[in-house]
């Protein structure tokens, strides 16, 4: 089995694995579009987290996963991602460097979710300062989702952008 990450699951995979190759899921970018009331923020000040949202294309890594581990993992991750429903789980097509394909188990967002987010930078830039959850402040989360983008040779601008914004204050 294949997981393709796009986020924390890239730098954060909490499994294990037996080869990691950069790969692009077509027909979804990565966004930081889902308001964070537990892992990067609460109830009462979210933050931002990033979710596979509908159109262009995604640069990240694909994770292969020994068949026999491959029911605890996704299993694993469920428990992980799917905290607040947010997420769809899904196998998509995802296109590794070499031009192979092959399906990768997913987390896409359910736009229909009341934690699905879209607004300006402005409003993201304050989310993203204000959002400290259970696993630390969105505004760590998206240094280290920038860091790791970098390292990978990955060149988001938005979210390069964003978190200069964020620092500005």
């Amino acid at each position: 089995m294949w997981v393709f990450a796009y986020g924390s699951l890239m730098w954060r995979p909490d499994f294990s694995y037996v080869e990691a190759v950069p790969a692009r899921l077509h027909g979804w970018h990565r966004s930081l579009c889902i308001l964070s009331t537990h892992w990067r923020g609460t109830p009462e000040r979210p933050g931002l987290v990033l979710g596979l949202d509908r159109g262009g294309s995604c640069l990240g890594r694909a994770f292969r996963v020994a068949a026999a581990e491959a029911e605890a993992v996704r299993t694993a991750l469920h428990d992980r991602e799917m905290i607040a429903n947010v997420y769809e789980p899904r196998f998509l097509p995802v296109r590794r460097g070499d031009g192979s394909r092959m399906a990768a188990y997913a987390f896409v967002v359910v736009r229909s979710h009341r934690q699905y987010w879209r607004g300006g930078v402005d409003e993201a830039a304050a989310l993203v300062r204000q959002g400290s959850g259970s696993a630390g402040s969105s505004r760590d989360y998206l240094a280290n989702t920038v860091d790791h983008l970098d390292a990978l040779g990955i060149r988001e601008g938005a979210l390069h952008r964003l978190l200069r914004r964020v620092d500005e204050k």
